[in-house]
């Protein structure tokens, strides 16, 4: 690794990738990280800061003494649990207290909600439940809304935590039974409306405020597949989109980084804000950006997040919106459809497929299959890359259901 003397990037959370991203670009980095990764840090010749990302206000002030006694100039949140950690390094750093104020924002569902909704940006029914009378209430009364009288004919609602990643601990519920799956503990949550249309998010570089690549990712099925770029269908919004992303920015004063924000288009090109998130992008979104774009999104990330890039490095470092793209790179992510996984099975016809790539499943050293909680935790990915969306949206609807595990 190399690790040349200077100002140093800090990078928040450990991957892996992003370790080896920032490193090919002659850097001077350090990495925080849990106490763990210290030895491979070691022997692998990282600077390493060993932290546990709790009790932030109690431990903030600790930290960022660390990395300014290191030369640190900017850190770099990897994941959901190091947003809000960055934010008060960089407050610090750039003597600038709104920056930690706005990470809180990034980090809170039911707040950045409402943000956007103040900034004019359309959003959904959403409240706060604290219990699970709450979500009885709030599901009857959103169907009171729609005219739907018998619960067999109930529009969903979701019920989410304010401030986890991606799917974790979201449930949909159509059904008052369906409340009761929802543990005591994992109270107050968040409800929301359902909203129609085609989910998709973006991924959006900024720096200096300004948008400099803007990705947008279809969703096939939420938590399942995605895929990159989106199809010309998709697509054709971009104009659109990137006036919402633009907005977005504005009402939560973005300077640097990337935001990884989810929406819902309608076939009439109508714009429903669903979340953002201030981090890498989870679905392995930022892999498939790479195998389209040719360009590492993780360089992507550090150059934004630093005020002192310059014009010139953005402009030769990111390519030109979608008609650079050499293909459309997908994924489908497995979960176990049994409770006893004794084989995996992997058709033919898949691993024939010209579209396959390669797949990480295993067969699990404990057979038994872990219990889902809301979406659960996927049991392995199969990575695809090809030159047609539909025949990619195809594959990846085709084999959804399929018992891969057995």
């Amino acid at each position: 690794m190399n690790q040349n003397k200077g100002k140093l990037t800090a990078l928040l959370g450990w991957s892996l990738q992003a370790i080896e991203a920032i490193d090919k670009m002659n850097r001077p980095f350090l990495v925080v990280g849990p106490p763990e990764f210290q030895s491979f840090a070691d022997s692998h010749g990282i600077q390493f800061v060993p932290w546990v990302f709790r009790h932030l206000e109690e431990r903030a002030d600790e930290l960022y003494e660390k990395l300014k006694d290191l030369n640190t100039t900017v850190a770099v949140p990897i994941y959901e649990e190091t947003v809000e950690w960055s934010g008060a390094i960089n407050a610090r750093l750039w003597n600038n207290p709104r920056i930690f104020h706005k990470s809180l924002l990034l980090r809170d569902k039911g707040l950045m909600k409402r943000k956007a909704q103040l900034a004019g940006i359309r959003v959904g029914v959403f409240e706060e439940a604290n219990n699970k009378e709450d979500i009885r209430y709030f599901l009857k009364r959103i169907n009171e809304a729609l005219c739907n009288i018998d619960e067999d004919d109930f529009a969903p609602i979701h019920v989410k935590p304010f401030d986890k990643a991606g799917t974790v601990g979201h449930y949909m519920i159509r059904k008052l039974e369906e409340i009761d799956q929802i543990d005591d503990s994992e109270f107050p949550l968040l409800m929301e409306s359902h909203l129609e249309g085609q989910e998709f998010s973006c991924e959006a570089f900024i720096h200096n405020g300004k948008v400099r690549f803007l990705n947008i990712t279809e969703y096939v099925k939420l938590g399942h597949s995605n895929f990159v770029p989106a199809s010309p269908s998709l697509e054709k919004w971009r104009p659109q989109i990137k006036e919402a992303i633009e907005k977005l920015v504005d009402a939560f004063e973005v300077k640097y980084g990337i935001i990884h924000p989810e929406f819902f288009i309608t076939q009439d090109g109508v714009l429903s804000f669903g979340e953002v998130a201030n981090r890498i992008p989870g679905g392995h979104i930022f892999e498939h950006i790479e195998n389209a774009y040719g360009f590492s999104p993780y360089q992507g990330q550090v150059l934004c997040c630093d005020p002192d890039t310059t014009e010139e490095e953005i402009a030769a470092f990111f390519p030109e919106e979608v008609v650079s793209a050499k293909g459309y790179s997908g994924n489908l992510m497995v979960y176990p459809n049994v409770k006893i996984v004794e084989k995996l099975n992997i058709p033919n016809n898949l691993k024939n497929h010209p579209f396959f790539v390669n797949h990480n499943m295993f067969i699990p050293v404990t057979s038994k299959v872990a219990e889902r909680v809301g979406f659960g935790n996927h049991y392995g990915t199969i990575f695809f890359f090809g030159e047609d969306a539909d025949e990619m949206r195809s594959i990846l609807q085709d084999y959804e259901k399929y018992n891969f595990y057995q």
